[in-house]
């Protein structure tokens, strides 16, 4: 692997378990302050009703969304997952770095083959910084519109909120809901080639709320008591849409972002985008002699009115505890911005800046090693009996004029093998043909991509910059998330990156720490991080169906000089594809 010698995992890896469980790379002080938590998660089939109609869908122990995983800073988390559905089956911890600890990331075919039906494997969930509003769901197909939860990750005993601590949790998930089997869709779509169909209705917890039929029995209800402050964790687990979210007759003081603090500021609605999550302090501070229900509402944000989306408003019930028995429904939704506010989003992305303090300090990286430049694109390939953007195509998607193609067998156990032929080590720096990326109606020849299995490799330790260039091929925004890492969101702007003028626009003080990316319609985002986590770490838009088209790549952070900045050995008990 790397010319780096590989310890026997066979001999080891009993002793390497209880290291694990310790604490990777921690000293005897930190080691002995981990705990370890386990869960059982039973995939199975279940049948529900929503809008009228009842379905299979897949779920974890009969719950959508599934249960929740409680951790503190630094704990370890064992998660047994028995696949007793019909297909198979990932999960990724989404926002956990894993350091060291690729194996159990969870991505199909990039750190691991899927877990069969009938069969079982057990993650080891490493956390280390993340302290917050972290999520898991599938990552495989389509799965994760209804295999999905909450991560809530307090602080390490003996240690304290940077804010009074809440008197309560509230997991606020936002997602999507399909009348139509997510899996056939997929299926049907792919064969195509066109664009996949719109949801049936967005949902809050799973439900799309009291605007939907045969929905309000079902609506989420959150209940209060008059004074206390209440920590909403939202997670916008959606498959296809930004969201906005807001609370009827409430502010709400915005207080992390996908695992880390953020300076305190108080809004009176959030933009959140597909795969990210916002911790919100919301204080139950309306008078006695008002009303006892207020909702919550969720609405997508889209700026490209030329794509269908599905804007329909999911909603939740606050609910007073001395509101009576007999009181009607809310009497008016909260005032959230129109689906294609663009000012609003950007005014709400442009507030984000991480707390900075002697206890939760930042450490921006000022020097850097690569510096990549990526264009985004919804592309087509050439198809003659598909309904893709032009005649004779089918859609697909890219990162440098490069999509994706999923392997037969997982990335990292090639790379830990050196098995030759699975993928290709030269991801390009830069795009390869350079033009006005965001000028609209761009000639068809450029909607055209190549595809490949195609990594980017970096030396343990190099600072990574990587600018994200949206393009007017498929001009919409695109949560970017990269596996392995919390980055630092240091830029964003509009039009296309000027290395000469946009660099100086950076915030390299006061960044905020996330794990995804928006990268705005018709504009650019960039990112650092250090590659100080050795292994294969999977980097895609969060939209759905541009992983599958091909929006995606891979990190590969070679081994450091010391056994501690070095990969784990392979599992024995990896599944096999």
């Amino acid at each position: 692997m790397g010319g780096v010698a590989k310890i026997p995992a066979a001999a080891l890896w009993l002793l390497l378990g209880v290291v694990v469980a310790l604490g990777v790379a921690a000293t005897p002080a930190q080691a002995f302050r981990r705990k370890t938590n386990h869960y059982d998660f039973v995939i199975t089939e279940t049948n529900v009703t929503r809008l009228c109609q009842e379905k299979t869908i897949l779920t974890v122990n009969g719950q959508f969304p599934g249960p929740t995983i409680h951790a503190r800073q630094g704990d370890v988390v064992f998660v047994n997952v028995h696949n007793r559905g019909r297909k198979n089956i990932t999960l990724h911890w989404h926002g956990v770095d894993q350091p060291r600890n690729p194996w159990f990331d969870g991505p199909e075919f990039i750190t691991q083959c899927p877990i069969q039906p009938g069969a079982n494997f057990t993650y080891r969930i490493v956390f280390s910084n993340e302290e917050g509003t972290l999520w898991w769901h599938a990552h495989s197909d389509f799965d994760r519109a209804t295999v999905h939860g909450a991560i809530v990750v307090r602080p390490k005993l003996g240690s304290a909120y940077p804010y009074p601590e809440p008197h309560r949790d509230i997991p606020i998930i936002l997602g999507e809901w399909w009348n139509v089997n997510v899996e056939h869709l997929l299926e049907e779509t792919m064969r195509a080639g066109g664009d996949f169909n719109i949801s049936d209705a967005n949902t809050i917890n799973g439900q799309p709320g009291d605007l939907f039929p045969c929905s309000r029995k079902g609506t989420f209800r959150v209940p209060v008591e008059r004074g206390r402050t209440y920590m909403l964790r939202v997670i916008n687990a959606g498959l296809t849409n930004d969201m906005f979210f807001a609370v009827a007759g409430h502010n709400l003081t915005v207080v992390g972002s996908d695992g880390h603090y953020l300076k305190p500021f108080t809004v009176g609605h959030i933009m959140i985008a597909a795969g990210q999550t916002m911790n919100v302090l919301l204080h139950a501070d309306r008078a006695a002699n008002a009303s006892s229900r207020y909702y919550m509402a969720a609405r997508t944000f889209a700026t490209n009115m030329q794509i269908p989306v599905n804007n329909s408003t999911a909603t939740a019930v606050l609910e007073y505890s001395d509101a009576p028995p007999s009181a009607g429904p809310p009497a008016a939704l909260p005032d959230l911005p129109a689906v294609d506010d663009l000012a609003a989003a950007t005014a709400y992305t442009a507030r984000l800046r991480s707390l900075a303090t002697d206890g939760h300090p930042v450490d921006v990286p000022t020097r850097v090693d690569e510096r990549m430049l990526v264009t985004i694109s919804v592309n087509a390939l050439p198809c003659a009996t598909c309904e893709g953007p032009i005649n004779g195509t089918r859609f697909a998607a890219s990162l440098n004029n490069v999509s994706f193609v999923a392997p037969a067998v997982d990335i990292l156990d090639a790379y830990y093998s050196s098995v030759r032929g699975v993928y290709e080590p030269d991801f390009p720096d830069r795009p390869p043909l350079f033009y006005n990326f965001t000028a609209p109606d761009p000639a068809d020849e450029l909607l055209f991509t190549k595809r490949g299995t195609k990594v980017k490799v970096v030396e343990y330790g190099a600072v990574v910059e990587v600018v994200f260039q949206g393009t007017a091929l498929g001009a919409e925004p695109h949560p970017m998330h990269l596996h392995g890492f919390a980055f630092y969101a240091v830029g964003r702007g509009f039009g296309n990156f000027d290395e000469s003028k946009d660099r100086a626009t950076y915030n390299l003080v006061d960044p905020p720490r996330q794990n995804t990316v928006s990268v705005p319609a018709g504009g650019w985002a960039a990112i650092r991080f250090r590659a100080t986590n050795p292994g294969v770490w999977f980097m895609h838009c969060h939209f759905d169906r541009h992983t599958v088209w091909g929006m995606d790549t891979v990190f590969i952070v070679k081994n450091g000089k010391t056994p501690d900045t070095q990969m784990l050995p392979r599992p024995p008990t990896m599944p096999k594809c």
